[in-house]
């Protein structure tokens, strides 16, 4: 059974989607009641178990409730992925107040942190019943490894959660345990809207390789890697999916480069 943080729309949705076709049971999280409806709906008919419950990430006693009631609810909890997050465009560092910056990290970094310690904390009490393994990944963004202009609160977070991440997996291998980190490129979805007219849509479009945003869908086969044993010896890694962007590093308009005989 996988938990998924966030798990009601976009990016997370897709993650249990794939998890759920692979045959999987899911949880999700996330704070509005209806999406969590609407993606039970929509999951229901994939052949696992699906729960939803309500979870401000936030709130470190409902993560560790939430925790509880998915393991008593489900029996078990084998993987865990912290994909709640919210993003917030301040107009520079220089206008950033204290009250965004803490806003934005108590949700992407610090509620990663307490939904990944609460699934550590299950999965090491199976080692200890002698039950060992599980898998923790954590959905970062490319804002982790490149700059933002007026979000360095959400660069801050997100590469907090790749470093976050390569500490646990040191420490929690011996538990049969791994942790990794997905980073998203420029992906649209119903939660996260970039219109087609956008200086941003353009640019992706002439020098991502692949010619487009992400869509969720291009999540889903990532997730069911790193929820099953096919990533059993795969940890403390940073898997970059963003259709090649960072390869081309802004460097070539891919419409203008020749085509191949």
């Amino acid at each position: 059974m996988v938990v998924i943080s966030g798990g009601n729309a976009g990016i997370g949705l897709a993650f249990a989607r794939g998890v759920a076709r692979a045959g999987g049971d899911v949880v999700l999280w996330g704070r509005r009641a209806d999406r969590n409806a609407g993606a039970v709906k929509e999951l229901a008919g994939l052949g696992g178990r699906v729960l939803a419950q309500e979870v401000d990430v936030g709130d470190e006693g409902r993560v560790v409730r939430a925790m509880a009631e998915a393991v008593e609810e489900m029996g078990r909890v084998d993987g865990v992925i912290a994909n709640a997050g919210i993003i917030r465009n301040e107009r520079s560092f220089l206008d950033m107040t204290t009250e965004a910056w803490h806003g934005l990290l108590a949700v992407n970094q610090h509620g990663a942190y307490l939904t990944a310690r609460e699934g550590a904390r299950h999965m090491k009490r199976r080692y200890d019943a002698g039950d060992p393994g599980g898998s923790l990944l954590f959905c970062a963004s490319l804002s982790a490894l490149t700059g933002s202009p007026g979000m360095q609160h959400y660069n801050a977070a997100k590469g907090a959660v790749v470093a976050m991440s390569r500490g646990i997996a040191v420490e929690a291998g011996r538990y049969g345990v791994r942790s990794n980190v997905v980073c998203p490129g420029h992906t649209v979805s119903e939660t996260v809207q970039i219109p087609q007219d956008s200086p941003l849509f353009d640019r992706v479009r002439r020098y991502n390789p692949s010619g487009r945003m992400g869509v969720p869908d291009d999540f889903e086969g990532i997730g069911v890697y790193f929820m099953s044993d096919w990533s059993r010896f795969h940890t403390g890694d940073v898997v970059v999916i963003d259709g090649g962007w960072m390869a081309n590093a802004g460097k070539s308009d891919v419409s203008e480069l020749p085509s191949w005989p």
